[in-house]
């Protein structure tokens, strides 16, 4: 379910959108200021070290305010680079620039600040072998490009939609309360009926739900706020029948614990949900 790239038509839809919602009927600053045939130069860079995403997001929104624009990309996405570096060059008509630079730097400071938390996340648990996911926790409309961003910042996607894998949470547990042998064990062969093809996750609000899934033979168990002393006993217990995953409440305090109980995965919402953009510039020169 990873997202393995975007398309040109999906980033020109995007920006154009976003275009159109911020320059509106036209930028009456520029055009009152800046004279019709001013030309100019400018470099967009990051004050502080980042890991890159959304560049051609950027220079996309360039490109459509003015044909003459010249772009020069230094960098790439997914690019580990300190505080100063030109991420970008850009060149032509000034007004076009004005226009285009709020639009790419929404872009870029968004999908770099994802990458780069996404980043500081997979560092903190490297030689686990555990993969950071990231959730359905997303800005509307923006999901692919941010599920994008956590690529680039070294993570893995977890589901991108509803369609794409059999998640049978708490809620979908409690509407079938009182079935047997459990409300797991019907869950789970239902959707193994109904989507024979998909893979099946379960999650455990605790150790009795994590027997019942391994028992009822879920692909994966998503342990839902476990402590560390669960999360290490659900890890002896599922013994690899299925693979483990560690969410709820999970930081860069705690994640290089909890990636040392054993678990396989650990889903993390924060790193889409509550990254801080990235303080990047575009510069005149």
């Amino acid at each position: 379910m990873d997202v393995d790239g975007l398309t040109r038509t999906e980033i020109r839809k995007a920006v154009a959108s976003a275009l159109a919602e911020d320059v509106g009927r036209g930028d009456v600053t520029t055009q009152a200021v800046v004279p019709r045939r001013a030309y100019a130069r400018a470099v967009l860079r990051p004050r502080q070290p980042v890991v890159v995403a959304g560049l051609e997001f950027a220079a996309e929104a360039f490109r459509r305010r003015s044909r003459s624009v010249e772009i020069r990309i230094q960098v790439q996405d997914g690019q580990r680079v300190e505080a100063g570096t030109v991420l970008m060059e850009v060149e032509g008509p000034a007004r076009a620039l004005l226009e285009a630079e709020r639009v790419a730097l929404n872009f870029v400071q968004r999908l770099t600040g994802i990458a780069t938390l996404t980043a500081a996340f997979v560092a903190a648990v490297a030689g686990t072998g555990v993969r950071i996911l990231d959730t359905r926790k997303t800005t509307p409309g923006w999901r692919r490009f941010e599920k994008y961003a956590v690529r680039c910042g070294g993570g893995c996607n977890h589901r991108l939609s509803l369609q794409d894998m059999i998640l049978i949470k708490d809620n979908h547990l409690r509407t079938l309360e009182g079935c047997k042998p459990n409300a797991v064990a019907v869950a789970v062969a239902r959707a193994r009926r109904r989507w024979p093809g998909l893979e099946v996750e379960v999650e455990a609000d605790n150790l009795e739900q994590v027997d019942q899934a391994v028992s009822a033979g879920a692909d994966r168990i998503l342990l839902d706020n476990f402590s560390l002393a669960d999360l290490r006993e659900a890890v002896r217990r599922v013994a690899g029948r299925a693979r483990t995953e560690a969410s709820g409440g999970i930081h860069l305090g705690n994640v290089r614990a909890v990636a040392e109980t054993g678990v396989n995965d650990i889903s993390v919402g924060a790193i889409t949900h509550s990254a801080p953009a990235a303080d990047i510039g575009l510069d005149f020169v």
